[in-house]
């Protein structure tokens, strides 16, 4: 969760762009978002963002943003770690958390998947000990 946040601050206007960082957001886009672009829009994305971090700082009607969008995914994030990370939840690794909040923020998309769905699913990731069926 911290890594999605120090990649996400590359994209802030703030200062004239000067977090703006190509390799950050690549790294973003890759880890990330990995389905929302395909092979060829990854390559492309670095090119796009190379012409972006030289004429939108000085383009007029934007060089002096201040954010991007909304603070409210930011801030919707952060309210749904307080909410999960509770004091007895207050070991749990970076991949946990992440994986937890991810189905806590998009409840509506979870809410969709049966149980069944998910034991399917884990049942064939590898052969258990147990049966779940």
């Amino acid at each position: 969760m911290t890594e999605l946040l120090i990649l996400s601050a590359s994209l802030n206007p703030r200062d004239g762009y000067r977090s703006f960082n190509i390799e950050n957001i690549c790294k973003l886009a890759e880890k990330f978002y990995p389905e929302d672009f395909l092979g060829d829009e990854k390559i492309h994305l670095q090119c796009e963002l190379q012409h972006y971090g030289l004429d939108v700082p000085v383009h007029p009607d934007l060089k002096n943003l201040s954010t991007l969008a909304s603070n409210a995914i930011s801030e919707r994030a952060f309210s749904a770690m307080k909410i999960v990370k509770t004091r007895l939840r207050n070991r749990m690794e970076d991949e946990f958390l992440r994986d937890y909040l991810i189905v806590y923020i998009e409840k509506e998309i979870a809410e969709t998947i049966s149980a069944e769905e998910i034991i399917d699913s884990f049942y064939l990731i590898k052969q258990r000990r147990a049966h779940l069926k």
